[in-house]
């Protein structure tokens, strides 16, 4: 109630004397109801608890990111996401905008108010003679992909499957093609943006420089995002997989990973290593990548030479690897990430990163977690250059090179160990942090992801000089304080 409260005292007079049916909080059937009667496609459907449609757009990923809506509603036309926006702002509920599930703070896509599913916008419109894909909100990356290998293009998007179109290229966007072609919201090119007064407006560079610039990395701060259009670039197959390894040989693990980061500038090569800690056992996995059927001699070479308990290597389509990747095995779990950035992989560094996995691992047993995971994924220090216009996120590319990363994935099973495993979390990262400064690294300016920050995390150490900025352009677009009926990182 405190939290409807804040939000509606910070609505303007004028918004108040418009709204004669202010609702009262747990009274969001009527504004379901309201919407279901004025959208103006018949495709556009409400759907409340015991559908089908209803479960489908409720659920996450994540099973600590989901809530019991009072309705669903799956808009089939930006006209319609405009009516509901201007319904809900009326009626001051809550709603969440859900693309595809993928967030792991809670409250970021789900709501007890209007749970809106973007799956009716699932169109994929290729371009060939402007190079460019047009993509519905309501599609999952491995859709995109395989629709257009028969064009023998990609995109850069997730790199693992079943994550959403919306959360990753409105919030980032670190890609196996990164270090080629930058983050995915590097290649946004236009934005169908229902705004806050329920507008349909096409943003460009050229059309909206400063709305362009805050949906590139600004989420669902300035309006609902229905459509996005992105470069497209040649795929041909390529070589890559999994390969795994027992405990025993991750000291030989982290040393060919300091000479491939120290050795490989090859932008097509790519390395993701997993120290994970599951059912007492820990153990790591690498994920090698190369942009072509063939990787040049040499540059995996030592990794397939030590001993592996697992390998699932081969030429392949791009939509086929990302499909072979295990993420899905943790679906339903609570969840959390964190992100540490650092210049550059080490050895120490690699040691360090391998001691808190199996430290922490051994340490959460005694509570129902799962799996815990500690990935190391380094970029080149060019990874940043890949971009025409300034984007809200990383702000601070101009000054500085591009940075590698330390991502914490943290799963569980008991909704009592929830601040336990935020508090073990935040304190090996805070530790690992430390260690990098400790060791010769300075990351004053380096800003956090905010696709993987944990829920708290301060705006100002997501987009630094960026902020201020950002909030004036919400200030513009959203007067009324629409988008502060929702979840996310709220400027």
């Amino acid at each position: 109630m405190s939290r409807l409260i804040t939000l509606i005292t910070g609505l303007s007079f004028a918004l108040f004397s418009a709204s004669t049916e202010v609702r009262r909080a747990g009274n969001y059937a009527a504004t379901c109801q309201e919407i279901a009667t004025s959208v103006s496609s018949s495709a556009s459907k409400v759907y409340y608890n015991g559908s089908p449609q209803y479960t489908k757009d409720n659920d996450h990923w994540a099973s600590s990111s989901s809530q019991t809506s009072a309705c669903s509603f799956e808009p089939a036309t930006a006209q319609d996401v405009g009516i509901a926006l201007q319904i809900l702002a009326k009626d001051q509920t809550p709603f969440a905008v859900k693309s595809g599930g993928h967030s792991a703070v809670p409250g970021f896509s789900s709501t007890p108010g209007v749970q809106i599913a973007l799956f009716s916008f699932s169109e994929i419109v290729y371009d060939a003679s402007a190079d460019m894909a047009t993509i519905g909100m309501g599609l999952i990356w491995d859709d995109v992909y395989t629709e257009l290998e028969q064009y023998d293009v990609t995109v850069v998007g997730a790199t693992s499957p079943g994550v959403g179109i919306g959360g990753v290229i409105l919030g980032g966007g670190y890609s196996y093609l990164s270090n080629q072609y930058g983050l995915s919201l590097d290649n946004a090119v236009a934005f169908e943006l229902v705004m806050p007064n329920g507008t349909v407006a096409s943003i460009t560079s050229s059309s909206d420089s400063d709305l362009f610039f805050g949906l590139r990395g600004g989420f669902n701060n300035f309006g609902i995002v229905t459509t996005v259009t992105v470069k497209t670039y040649p795929q041909s197959q390529v070589w890559g997989g999994r390969i795994s390894y027992a405990e025993a040989q991750w000291d030989e693990v982290n040393t060919v990973i300091a000479n491939f980061v120290a050795n490989v500038s090859d932008t097509k090569a790519f390395v993701h290593s997993t120290g994970d800690y599951a059912a007492g056992e820990p153990f790591v996995s690498n994920i090698l990548f190369y942009d072509a059927p063939e990787y040049p001699d040499g540059i995996f070479d030592d990794f397939l030479a030590i001993e592996h308990f697992d390998e699932d290597l081969s030429t392949r389509s791009y939509s086929d690897l990302i499909l072979t990747l295990p993420t899905n095995v943790t679906t339903g779990f609570r969840v959390m990430f964190s992100w540490v950035p650092l210049e550059q992989f080490t050895p120490s560094i690699l040691e360090m990163v391998k001691n808190q996995t199996e430290f922490y691992g051994a340490e959460l047993m005694q509570y129902s977690t799962t799996l815990i995971s500690y990935d190391v994924i380094p970029y080149l220090p060019s990874l940043y250059d890949h971009y025409d216009t300034p984007s809200a996120f990383p702000s601070s590319r101009d000054s500085g090179q591009g940075h590698s990363f330390i991502e914490l994935y943290y799963g569980w099973t008991n909704p009592d160990d929830d601040a336990k495993m935020h508090q073990v979390a935040a304190e090996s990262v805070a530790y690992m942090k430390q260690f990098i400064v400790d060791a010769g690294q300075d990351m004053t300016n380096a800003l956090l992801y905010p696709n993987c920050a944990p829920s708290g995390t301060a705006l100002e150490d997501m987009y630094g000089d960026a902020l201020e900025r950002l909030q004036s352009i919400r200030s513009a677009v959203d007067p009324d304080n629409v988008m502060s009926l929702t979840g996310g990182w709220r400027f």
